[in-house]
């Protein structure tokens, strides 16, 4: 098999595997494995990249950044917080922030929620794959441009199913045509989000820039959601 036959296969396998994962696969898990699951398959696809030579700074793994990716990360990270208590201080956004998925939870199923399932099932998953292994494979066998494009597009598709679980759960998008244009729009805000991310995970040469960032975005909006949905400051 040529050098560049085995690339292809790798790089199509890798969308392939992705396309399918958060849309039809992780639906399908029991919850209670999702964290499991989804830390078994970071492990795995890290090795399969590892095995096939990808160096520990191409998957933006080098320890050598790492000071770089927290300065770049934590930076964002503190804009994103900034912005999240500015929102709850503002009664007429406060509202906005609340999610039946989050809202519903004691005090110890928040914390399990962002301190386990957000990092470990969501955000190093993620990061791993979008940020990590994905993109080498790609721009191995398509042109800078059309790589980013691939990797953003999947990743904007990657976010179908968690949209449809939250509309239905908060009881919006009721019609078909709200359900589509919402999902719609939220895979491309989601593209744009892989942009950004990638981005900054050139920028600092780590992917621990794009790991904080996502954690703030998702732990924090979590606390905000749980702090709007009581009423009253968490």
């Amino acid at each position: 098999m040529s050098a560049r036959g085995s690339d292809v296969r790798w790089a199509a396998g890798l969308v392939l595997l992705l396309a399918a994962w958060n849309d039809l696969v992780v639906p399908r898990l029991p919850r209670r494995a999702y964290v499991p699951v989804n830390a078994t398959a970071t492990a795995a696809l890290l090795a399969a990249a590892r095995a096939r030579g990808a160096s520990w700074d191409e998957l933006g793994l080098d320890p050598r950044r790492l000071r770089s990716g927290a300065r770049h990360g934590g930076a964002c990270a503190a804009v994103v917080g900034a912005g999240y208590a500015v929102a709850l201080a503002v009664p007429a956004v406060r509202p906005l922030l609340a999610d039946a998925r989050v809202t519903g939870l004691d005090r110890w199923e928040l914390a399990w929620r962002v301190l386990v399932r957000i990092p470990v099932g969501t955000v190093v998953w993620e990061e791993v794959a979008f940020r990590g292994v994905l993109p080498p494979a790609l721009h191995r066998v398509l042109p800078s441009r059309a790589a980013d494009a691939a990797a953003a597009g999947l990743f904007g598709l990657w976010h179908v199913a968690p949209t449809l679980e939250g509309l239905a759960l908060n009881g919006v998008g009721t019609t078909p045509a709200r359900r589509t244009g919402t999902v719609a729009a939220a895979c491309l805000a989601t593209a744009g989000v892989d942009v950004l991310f990638t981005r900054l995970r050139r920028r600092s040469g780590s992917l621990l820039a794009p790991v904080l960032l996502h954690l703030a975005a998702n732990d924090l909006g979590a606390v905000a959601a749980a702090a709007a949905g009581r009423g009253g400051p968490e």
